[in-house]
């Protein structure tokens, strides 16, 4: 990256906080006169309503607040039955027996029942990456009654309940069954769950709000909240997500009191939200994200394994950090398929990352052929883009005819799902952001699964990842560890993603606000406004 770009993004951070520090700076109305009401700035806008078709962040932080889930995770990334009171599993292992608990009921007044949950698990299933593990290993899924749910398995598999667990990606909500037999590749149209929150589908304007109501006929556990476990208790009346893409507008309004929380606001602002006495920063997620650079594998020239370990060569993660966070104490490098400091974290074959610009250049010389390389990039998620100018400076750099296309969120994550070559409205490369649960380990790892249009966009094929990473999941865990080190050597031979680095995401409330979860996501239940 040049000195030239980084001082660019500098200077407009700068510029940007002075605006936000201005006390002309306009913001936008946002009603007052509603008591017990959290208004919240989205990380960004909620273009869809469809958590099990789109498995990006804004659209799963929607589908957390309206949707419940059999099981969830807590801090320590334990499984806990919610939902559920519990499982059984058999003596041979082949059968799960799953009981819900009483009380459940949906948005609509009716109430949960099993054949809901079986409706629900098989269109996620046929989405997400364990999902479908999980159900290429399953003989039958029945409802054996209203409140009680069985699996039958062709061999032994222990990670059921952990799928069924699952934050990252498309999670495993339930809805009612008339829902739940939408065709899982076609959006659904009504936004009806049994979560501690309703959605309220006629305040919706894209673009600009989501509105949300404090469920009444939701019943919580009896238990302390733990990330998404334990009881979801609802101490406001409304959760309003109030979309400002501006992140100086954004800062302002939080400083005005005008909004509350904002959940992912602009790094290069951070110093000016600290020095507020009425303003908390501290993370909801201590450890925030990864951002990886993803391959169009279909289409030329990233079809090409020398283009890709050409990129991979050449990235230097420090370029991407400092645009994207620019403050040491919250990035660090890290040249791994997982997040550095977790079990599964080995960094085998990593030594291929050696920032070495002259000799990628060399290597992407010898299998480039001119094409054009088309970078989608959202301008509303500031480090995202911040990671789409880096990129495309390297490839203009290394001689590549790139063209980066800014749009918003919503038009990225439809715009990622075309197969299409470049000039017929596909892509050559994107940017994604991992949480720690997006990634924990081969079961859950978006990024890693490699078979082909089946997968997430990038489309890769490789059976030798895939045959490692099932043979990881029935392994014994003492024996995994060894695997997982074949698995990430694999990532760097064959090149599905380049991982740029990780950084910690701090949020930005007011102190009015209390009751904050420790998570990977912004979770409005146990929030309470002074």
């Amino acid at each position: 990256m040049t000195v030239t770009r980084r001082a660019f993004l500098a200077g407009s951070a700068m510029a940007a906080g002075a605006l936000a520090g201005s006390a002309g700076l306009s913001a936008p109305a946002i009603a007052q006169t509603k008591k017990n009401v959290l208004r919240v700035v989205p990380a960004s806008n909620l273009s869809g309503i469809d958590p099990v078709v789109t498995s990006g962040q804004p659209v799963r932080n929607h589908g957390y607040q309206i949707y419940d889930t059999l099981f969830g995770m807590n801090t320590r990334f334990e499984v806990k039955p919610q939902m559920a009171e519990g499982a059984e599993q058999s003596a041979d292992g082949l059968t799960w027996t799953i009981r819900l608990r009483d009380g459940l009921k949906f948005h609509d007044g009716e109430k949960v029942l099993a054949r809901d949950c079986v409706a629900s698990l098989k269109r996620w299933g046929a989405r997400d990456p364990l999902g479908q593990t999980i159900f290429g290993l399953t003989d039958e899924l029945r409802a054996v009654d209203d409140r009680t749910l069985e699996f039958r398995l062709k061999s032994r598999f222990g990670l059921l309940t952990k799928g069924l667990a699952k934050i990252g990606g498309p999670a495993p909500f339930i809805m009612p069954e008339r829902i739940a037999q939408t065709d899982p590749s076609v959006s659904i149209k009504e936004a009806i769950g049994s979560g501690p929150f309703r959605f309220l589908a006629d305040e919706w304007v894209p673009g600009s709000r989501a509105v949300y109501a404090k469920f009444d006929g939701y019943v919580p556990r009896d238990e302390a909240p733990d990330c998404t476990s334990g009881g979801k208790m609802v101490h406001v009346d409304r959760l309003e997500w109030h979309v400002i893409p501006d992140a100086a507008t954004a800062t302002a309004a939080l400083q005005r009191g005008e909004v509350d929380w904002y959940h992912g606001p602009d790094l290069t602002l951070l110093p000016l939200l600290s020095q507020d006495p009425a303003i908390n920063t501290e993370a909801y997620d201590d450890l925030g994200y990864m951002t990886v650079i993803r391959f169009n594998h279909l289409q030329p020239p990233f079809d090409r394994l020398e283009m890709r370990r050409a990129i991979q060569m050449a990235v230097n993660q420090v370029d991407y950090l400092q645009a994207q966070v620019g403050m040491p104490d919250l990035y660090k490098e890290c040249r791994s398929a997982f997040f550095c400091g977790t079990t599964m974290s080995t960094g085998a074959g990593s030594e291929v990352m050696a920032a070495n610009f002259e000799k990628a250049k060399a290597l992407l010389k010898s299998s480039y052929k001119g094409e054009k390389v088309a970078i989608p990039t959202a301008t509303d998620l500031s480090w995202l883009h911040a990671a789409s100018l880096v990129t495309e400076d390297l490839l203009k750099r290394m001689g590549v005819n790139v063209e980066l296309q800014a749009m918003d969120l919503g038009t990225f994550y439809k715009r990622r799902t075309s197969m299409e070559p470049v000039d017929k409205g596909g892509w050559s490369i994107f940017h994604a952001g991992f949480s720690v649960t997006d990634i924990l380990d081969p079961s859950t790892h978006l990024g890693l699964r490699a078979n082909g249009k089946q997968t997430w966009p990038g489309w890769p094929t490789d059976p030798v990842i895939e045959q490692l990473r099932d043979e990881w999941m029935t392994a014994d865990p003492q024996d995994q560890g060894a695997i997982v080190r074949k698995i990430e050597a694999r990532a760097f031979e064959t090149v599905p993603f380049v991982p740029l680095g990780q950084f910690q995401t701090p949020s930005a409330r007011r102190r009015t606000v209390t009751g904050m979860l420790k998570a990977p996501l912004p979770l409005a239940w146990n929030i309470k406004l002074a």
